[in-house]
């Protein structure tokens, strides 16, 4: 806690009160004088002589001067020594450009990571997340709630480990009529009054499923695809959410998954409607826009922008349900907009 403070203290000098604002309230003058001692002994705190030390046993400087680097060089000197004792395949390079507290809560797991792979090994078969857990920190939870997941992505891993992600699984109708075709279509959709709508006309279509997006859920359940559709076949996905900033976010972080087309046809039949007012607490996502907006025309583009500009949005239920299935079954679904 105290290296991290100091890296971030925004001048070159301390004064031995604002140290002791650094360190838990807690923490007794003893301990908190040998850990300012410790640090001035290795010249990360130099005293500032003009200024005298206090007459406490033991006696600290009233203030200090701050070498930054040694604090950096310390940290990074750590991390080359542990990585020569660690498994070739961890790489510490990300904790290079993390404060030092971040290595000091890692650094037991990282050696637990280590010990398994050269224990048993690197996986062959996929397990769930929290069988993974246990193997590796010996904690069902640490993968999927205490940041075991973004460690092993830090070191490089994450594949390597072979972990079954733990998300919801995905909510689909099924139409046997395609499933031997080598290209297969898939629709996403973002709300039920949608889905309902739709999965009534699938097997008149040329989709293999209709998948209810469940709002922002589908962006996890969407790693389930390939268990729960493991057909041999060329994949080819669309969504349709409202045009809002919200379902924009959803579908580009669709997209950043695996790649999702815009459902163009839905859209294009949204806004020859009028745009409804509000939604106007959304956060904006102007990567999302840019993203979704390269699929359109440019008059439709900035039909989008205007819209979101001024506080309105194309909601899906603009479509009738007799509109919705008439687009469906009789639009041109190509592999790419």
């Amino acid at each position: 806690m105290l290296t991290d403070n100091l890296l971030r203290h925004r001048t070159k000098t301390i004064t031995i009160e604002q140290l002791e604002r650094l360190v838990p309230p807690t923490t007794t003058y003893e301990v908190f004088a040998e850990l300012v001692l410790s640090f001035e002994a290795g010249g990360v705190l130099e005293m500032v002589r003009s200024r005298g030390r206090n007459t406490r046993t033991p006696s600290l400087a009233y203030s200090y001067r701050i070498q930054k680097y040694l604090l950096l060089d310390a940290h990074h000197e750590e991390l080359k020594r542990f990585r020569l004792s660690l498994h070739p395949s961890i790489s510490l390079d990300a904790y290079y450009l993390l404060s030092p507290s971040e290595w000091e809560r890692n650094r037991s797991d990282v050696l637990k990571v280590h010990s398994y792979i050269e224990r048993y090994g690197f996986p062959v078969t996929e397990v769930p997340a929290p069988e993974r857990s246990v193997e590796l920190f010996g904690n069902e939870k640490t993968i999927t709630e205490d940041g075991g997941k973004e460690l092993l992505e830090r070191i490089g891993l994450l594949e390597a480990m072979r972990i079954i992600p733990v998300s919801d699984p995905l909510m689909f109708a099924f139409n046997p009529m395609k499933v031997r075709n080598p290209v297969q279509y898939h629709l996403i959709v973002e709300n039920k009054t949608t889905y309902q709508a739709l999965a009534e006309v699938l097997t008149a279509t040329a989709f293999t499923t209709l998948i209810y997006g469940s709002g922002n859920k589908i962006v996890k359940s969407i790693e389930q695809f390939d268990r729960q559709i493991p057909i041999e076949a060329e994949h080819v996905l669309y969504y349709f959410g409202d045009l809002d900033w919200s379902g924009l976010s959803i579908w580009h972080r669709l997209d950043r998954k695996r790649t999702v087309l815009p459902a163009l046809p839905f859209y294009q039949a949204c806004l020859k409607k009028g745009a409804l007012v509000g939604k106007t607490t959304q956060r904006d996502d102007e990567r999302a826009f840019e993203s979704f907006a390269a699929h359109l025309e440019t008059k439709d583009a900035r039909r989008v922008r205007e819209a979101l500009a001024d506080g309105c949005y194309y909601p899906q239920e603009l479509l009738k349900t007799s509109e919705l299935q008439m687009i469906w079954r009789d639009a041109v679904w190509k592999r790419r907009n």
